[in-house]
């Protein structure tokens, strides 16, 4: 079969390279010059940053997909652990660090900084997340999620049900368990990993912290900007063509079957299968033309899911202080969490006092002057289109109050600072045609979440969704897994038809 693939993010490059090596012919566009939509490594003057993905979870996924067309992961890209995995730091002076593919260090950290009633209630949290994890990673996470009838037919559903409590929101579920408000606001967190609000993202996604915790946080040496070079060229190997600086502008189809891609300079394509790792609601809306009763509800359910957060990032080029260390990841939280989500999911207006992400890998492959260090600062965001992301002076002002509470926390910035780089939500769509910015397309908010999110096989025949818009969603795991059931489904069908 010949397949076209659109976009070389991670979930195309993954889906290209498998199904290159299992005999097809593939031929990839990418609209930008550079592979890996949001998952990179910039430098900027003597410091590289990781603009996306700061950290690796669940390995796995890419150890398999190394494993499986090539050299194991180990011999080309080696990954270290991160530990402490978070320094977490409250408004009232408290803190916490979560250690990495520990339970028992973690809860030791709790207690000396919280009581031992709060480590006892994080324990039971994570033994609830376990058992959700066990239950949804074969049908919810590593298998084609079709419908809510499909998995009502399996023989543990009432089981299953019981565990997950899919009518329970994430803030629910922590507040039954949870008392400490430190650690309630650690779980809230794990709903922004999708791009939701905890008030409406379902309990599962409490699972997101076993697997943390379980199956660690990793970094690439030199930045996560080496994985994605290290899988375009594994692609590369087993026989994948690419096309840079090559947009799409139409998907093309014969009756309700997908048959190629016209290019933005008119070229025509022809494939037996279309791989699209663009967003879902481009896919729909944009690329395809007509198919109004075939793609009816597709584009309804994109038109229902609420949009996820975008992200307002600060790119620092900083001097290194002996004094002052930051571990790779520290997350700042405010003193009133609910009003960000108020601000980004009710208002649509950027949040006066975020929460602050930093970034510090203490990665000296990050720097070529060994007195300089990289921090990536991300706060959550309103998505271009809800707010007017173009308003350089607003931009300006916010960077310097997001430095502001940096400092007040204790953090010295301006006294080090070697440069300065503003990113807007208008700048990450400009940069990889994520609509709005919106770091994971559709949010989880809602229970139907899930199943409104795009399929990978689409109602078009020969035309398949990869990447963070759709199942089972963003993040680096997650759209590798993407990448792995889309060349599933074309082997079946493939097979099917001899």
């Amino acid at each position: 079969m010949k397949i076209v693939v659109i976009g070389a993010g991670m979930g195309g490059m993954t889906a290209a390279a498998r199904l290159s090596r299992g005999g097809h012919e593939v031929v990839l566009y990418e609209a930008s010059e550079r592979v890996g939509g949001k998952c990179r490594t910039e430098w900027i003057g003597k410091v590289a940053f990781d603009t996306g993905p700061s950290l690796l979870t669940l390995p796995a996924v890419y150890k398999d997909f190394f494993q499986r067309t090539g050299k194991p992961m180990g011999l080309v890209c080696p990954i270290e652990s991160v530990d402490p995995s978070f320094d977490y730091r409250f408004a009232d002076d408290t803190s916490v660090k979560f250690a990495n593919l520990s339970r028992n260090k973690t809860l030791e950290n709790i207690t000396e900084s919280f009581g031992a009633e709060s480590a006892a209630q994080w324990d039971r949290i994570m033994k609830r997340a376990e058992r959700m994890w066990d239950v949804s990673r074969g049908p919810f996470i590593e298998s084609e999620l079709k419908s809510p009838i499909s998995l009502m037919k399996r023989i543990t559903i009432l089981r299953d049900m019981k565990i997950i409590a899919p009518w329970k929101t994430l803030r629910a579920h922590a507040d039954e368990i949870v008392k400490d408000q430190h650690l309630r606001y650690i779980m809230d967190r794990y709903a922004t990993y999708s791009g939701s609000d905890p008030r409406k993202a379902p309990a599962v996604l409490s699972t997101i912290a076993f697997v943390e915790e379980s199956f660690g946080a990793w970094h690439v040496k030199g930045g996560l900007g080496q994985l994605t070079e290290k899988v375009y060229q594994r692609a590369v190997d087993v026989g994948v063509t690419f096309h840079l600086n090559s947009p799409v502008s139409a998907i093309t189809t014969e009756g309700k079957k997908a048959t190629g891609v016209i290019l933005a300079d008119g070229t025509v394509v022809q494939a037996d299968a279309v791989v699209a790792n663009a967003d879902a609601s481009l896919v729909y809306n944009k690329l395809i033309k007509g198919h109004k009763r075939t793609l009816r509800k597709a584009r309804k359910n994109i038109e229902k899911a609420d949009v996820s957060v975008a992200g307002f990032c600060l790119l620092l080029g900083m001097r290194k202080d002996s004094d002052q260390i930051l571990n790779h990841h520290t997350i700042l939280f405010p003193e009133d969490y609910d009003a960000e989500f108020d601000a980004i999911f009710t208002h649509g207006k950027p949040v006066e006092k975020p929460t602050i992400y930093i970034c510090a890998p203490q990665d000296p492959e990050m720097s070529k002057d060994e007195t300089l260090e990289g921090w990536f600062v991300l706060v959550n965001a309103p998505t271009h289109g809800q707010f007017d992301w173009n308003d350089k002076e607003f931009a300006r002002n916010y960077a310097n109050s997001i430095i502001d509470q940096i400092e007040a926390r204790g953090i010295s910035v301006r006294d080090r600072l070697e440069s300065l780089t503003i990113r807007t939500p208008a700048d990450l769509e400009a940069a990889v045609h994520a609509p709005g910015g919106a770091i994971y397309g559709t949010s989880s908010n809602g229970a139907r979440a899930a199943f409104m999110r795009a399929k990978n096989r689409s109602p078009i025949k020969g035309l398949y969704l990869v990447g963070g818009s759709a199942h089972p969603g963003g993040g680096l795991p997650l759209v590798g897994i993407s990448g792995d059931l889309v060349t599933e489904a074309i082997g079946y069908e493939k097979n099917a038809r001899h």
